[in-house]
């Protein structure tokens, strides 16, 4: 039986100093405690820190869009280095892996992907991935290296994310880091605030917001600290920082991705009776739409909302946006096959 895959991110303020400089006491610390995981898991790094390694040689640095991609060409192979130093302590190599958001929208480039992955760890390779941030296109950029990681691990099918911050876990009212969070709801989002690091994009909302995906789609997720000792092994045991329950789903590799990979190109809003008839793995019809939003073609992904507008599906088109709108009062007229929809 192979090995369970685990998807361990790092942010840029949990790996660097407030001056950006990489925090080369915590690099060390990761590959030590990851070459302990090795034995046991099939492994992939997402690490932040690029940007924040490489600004330190643009001068004047403001934080623009150009200035941002030209320090991630710089930061990228100085954050590679290092880690390579400190895991060839252990006999481990690392391999870069830059992903645009376009490789988990295609389904035939995310599968090459995969396969890379699987080459790589059958010889006992470890991939640490990050964005292409010098050629991501704007318009299709991941929000930032959270919903990376949880494209990986959502998509490979990872049994646990491990996501590292630095104020160790999600914090109640009193501050105090609470141990285990049975299901992200309003109320668990509303725990967190939108401060972010001045290096980082994301901040804790981010985290919770992918947090949900991933364990709707099965994967338990831990968001941890490395400041106690054995930090990150302990998060795996459930010691350290805040687990979240991965949900009981149904859903096979496919429906995962895409649930989770997918691009968005519209939305369609369905009746009462077409809500019930999903909730039931039925095909949607057009019968079944009182409104149809945005533009798309057939074969491309939109979500579908329910009566008081809230998304409760994905689904793949079977005809173009146009063509639907054309046809809402057509009996069994299908808009989306039953094994193409994922309800969420």
């Amino acid at each position: 039986m192979s090995k369970p895959i685990i998807v361990i991110k790092f942010g840029t303020a949990s790996i660097t100093h407030k001056t950006g400089e990489l925090n080369e006491d915590i690099l060390q610390e990761i590959a030590r405690q990851i070459s302990i995981l090795h034995a046991d898991y099939q492994i992939v790094m997402v690490s932040s820190g690029a940007v924040g390694a490489g600004r330190g040689f643009i001068q004047n640095y403001k934080g623009t869009i150009s200035e941002r991609k030209a320090a991630a060409a710089i930061g990228n192979p100085l954050l590679l280095a290092k880690y390579t130093q400190y895991f060839s302590k252990y006999g481990i190599t690392v391999a870069q892996s830059l992903c645009e958001r376009h490789h988990f929208a295609n389904r035939n480039q995310f599968l090459q992907l995969k396969e890379t992955y699987q080459e790589l760890w059958k010889n006992g390779i470890i991939p640490i991935a990050n964005e292409n941030d010098v050629v991501s296109n704007l318009e299709l950029k991941f929000s930032d290296n959270d919903e990376l990681a949880t494209l990986i691990a959502t998509g490979f099918g990872a049994d646990t994310l491990l996501l590292c911050t630095s104020v160790g876990g999600l914090l109640d009212a009193d501050k105090n880091i609470i141990p285990f969070i049975p299901k992200v709801d309003s109320s668990v989002i509303g725990l967190a605030n939108d401060d972010k690091s001045s290096l980082g994009l994301g901040g804790m909302i981010s985290k919770l917001t992918y947090t949900r995906m991933a364990t709707r789609m099965g994967t338990r997720v831990v968001i941890f600290g490395m400041k106690p000792e054995d930090g990150m092994l302990k998060a795996i045991d459930n010691q350290n920082g805040t687990s979240f329950a991965p949900e009981k789903v149904a859903l096979n590799a496919r429906q995962k991705w895409l649930a989770s990979g997918s691009l968005i190109a519209g939305k369609v809003q369905v009746d009462a009776g077409a809500s019930v008839a999903l909730e039931n793995r039925k095909s949607l019809l057009a019968v079944g739409i009182k409104k149809v939003m945005g533009s798309f073609e057939k074969g491309e992904v939109f979500e579908i909302l329910d009566e008081k507008k809230n998304v409760i599906a994905i689904a793949r088109a079977r005809e173009s946006s146009e063509v639907i709108a054309d046809n809402l009062k057509t009996q069994n007229f299908e808009v989306a096959n039953a094994d193409e929809i994922v309800v969420l």
